[in-house]
């Protein structure tokens, strides 16, 4: 006779066996994240080709920041300001479930691992206290990994990795419930099952470069960039050992004898004190002859600044960057015009993932909405996310453009569309609402105690040449 096994305390051999199979998927992916991070970092070894570098000199790390600037440079562009619903009807329940879990500042960690790593995950669940808003958290592809569904678009599992007190532990996330269990003498014990019954895993994955056979996404670190980047740091290693070696010219000395090199006391002198000898005694030879003394040019370091010009262009090429913000820059300075149009590319590679990211960010709220309530909200309510416009326009052209689409009578006087598009953030449209409100109820005590001192209000004159008779 076999004994039950309780469902609350243990796992069952397909639950198991999943653990198993997402661990091992993400212990898979976990060199290239490193390396990926190391090069965001500026920790990268660099693969030296053991020619213009000697050994004493291993030991030299040289350091440039090009990945660095390109993803964050990309990310700064991506603000998520807000949601709201499309309909224009009332978001404060959207605000409240954001604003519980600080997902506007969290969504820029989210946005910079999405764009080093490729990818980056949103989970959803309920909170420990069942008044407060839903729990949504963003997870590093460090930790977490999913099993993906081509043919539907969605996960089938999740899993969360960590270690807290020495003890590992991990959240498995299925359709029906959220397991909890912590690792125990080569097993694992169930700490808590949150049965959920959404029929639907509630892990999110934000994705970045995808193709249609390539879900996963892709890094803005690419190959490409690596390379550069190496070739690069073994420039910048090489002029620093040329500094080391050439930095101060050589000079040579001929027809000397050998008592020149040599203190009061008849003992050499060293390298260095024959260098730095500002005055050189030297007697004539035997035939009368005077010693000649020269020097080797120095160094110029400007053919690798030259070299190292070019890789910043390449890269800048690679990100899609203007070159000037990898240090490359011109004699002549460039115009505004220009300026914009070199910020073309990034401008519109931040567009694209907008609407990328933007997708993944309203999944994320209505799977909240979903927890709240217990059902997911109509289809037919569509939530928007409200984003921080990504190009570097002019205070006074966007107040222009919104003042032309005012008076043609494109846009009302008192729309939102026209606050948004003269280039207010969210906060500033809210208290220029706010200050409306006011004065539109200020405006109507006025009236009503005009009334109040001046009885009935008179009506108004009739229209000049309007004798009351209706016929033509």
């Amino acid at each position: 006779m076999t004994t039950p096994t309780l469902p609350l305390l243990s796992l069952s051999d397909d639950e198991a066996n999943l653990i198993t199979a997402l661990r091992s998927d993400l212990l898979s992916a976990r060199f290239k994240l490193d390396l990926l991070d190391a090069y965001f970092n500026g920790e990268q070894l660099i693969r030296d080709l053991g020619i213009s570098i000697p050994p004493q000199l291993k030991g030299l790390h040289t350091v440039i920041g090009w990945p660095r600037i390109g993803v964050e440079a990309l990310e700064q562009r991506l603000d998520l300001e807000a949601f709201r619903w499309a309909d224009g009807s009332d978001a404060s329940d959207l605000e409240e479930i954001a604003e519980a879990n600080d997902w506007f500042d969290e969504s820029s960690l989210g946005h910079l691992d999405a764009l080093t790593y490729g990818r980056e995950y949103l989970t959803v669940g309920s909170a420990d206290d069942g008044d407060a808003p839903p729990l949504m958290t963003f997870e590093s592809p460090l930790d977490m990994t999913m099993l993906w569904d081509a043919r539907l678009r969605v996960a089938t599992s999740a899993l969360r990795e960590s270690v807290e007190d020495g003890v590992r532990m991990v959240t498995l996330y299925l359709p029906f419930e959220t397991i909890h269990a912590a690792e125990t003498n080569g097993g694992w014990e169930v700490l808590d099952r949150d049965q959920h019954n959404l029929g639907i895993v509630p892990v999110l994955r934000m994705a970045n470069r995808q193709r249609t056979a390539d879900r996963v996404g892709r890094s803005e670190i690419t190959p490409e960039v690596m390379s550069i980047t190496d070739a690069a740091c073994r420039r910048l290693m090489g002029m620093e050992v040329a500094a080391e070696f050439f930095g101060a010219p050589q000079r040579y000395i001929l027809g000397a004898s050998e008592s020149a090199f040599q203190d009061a006391e008849g003992n050499a002198k060293s390298a260095w004190e024959t260098y730095i000898g500002r005055v050189l005694a030297l007697e004539r030879d035997e035939d009368g002859q005077i010693p000649s003394v020269g020097q080797f040019a120095a160094h110029d370091p400007t053919g690798m600044t030259k070299i190292v010009d070019l890789y910043a262009r390449i890269m800048a090429t690679q990100l899609g960057l203007p070159p000037h913000y990898l240090g490359y820059t011109t004699d002549n300075p460039a115009s505004a015009d220009a300026i914009r149009s070199s910020e073309a590319q990034l401008v519109k590679k931040a567009e694209r993932r907008i609407r990328r990211f933007g997708a993944t960010h309203r999944d994320a709220m209505r799977l909240a909405l979903w927890f709240r309530d217990g059902e997911p909200p109509p289809r037919e309510r569509r939530i928007e996310c409200v984003w921080r416009n990504p190009a570097t326009p002019t205070i006074a052209a966007q107040t222009d453009a919104a003042v032309k689409m005012v008076a043609a009578g494109i846009l009302p006087a008192d729309s939102e569309v026209a606050l948004e598009m003269a280039g207010l953030t969210e906060d500033q449209r809210q208290r220029v609402l706010a200050e409306r409100r006011r004065a539109q109820g200020s405006a109507l005590l006025e009236r009503l105690a005009g009334l109040g001192e001046g009885g009935e209000e008179e009506p108004s004159p009739e229209p000049e040449g309007d004798d009351g008779d209706d016929s033509l």
